[in-house]
């Protein structure tokens, strides 16, 4: 799934970043990479989401949280 379809409140795990060269260069210079643990804090579903990762919020825009494919990490 991709993290647009993620849920308020869940954790993920990045499994992939499928976007161009330079953006995920930049992702990856702010702390986002594959194997990286975020966190949705707030998808309202029609744009923007807000995540949390490395302990610092950020806001994604639909197109970049459509490429970045996650799996739901289960806590016991």
């Amino acid at each position: 799934m991709n993290l647009k379809q993620g849920k308020n409140g869940h954790t993920y795990r990045v499994l992939k970043i499928d976007i161009e060269l330079a953006l995920e260069r930049r992702l990856e210079a702010l702390g986002l990479t594959e194997g990286s643990f975020i966190t949705v804090l707030n998808n309202d579903k029609r744009g923007a989401l807000t995540v949390k990762f490395r302990g610092t919020r950020f806001a994604l825009g639909k197109r970049i949280a459509n490429q970045i494919f996650i799996d739901e990490v289960y806590t016991v």
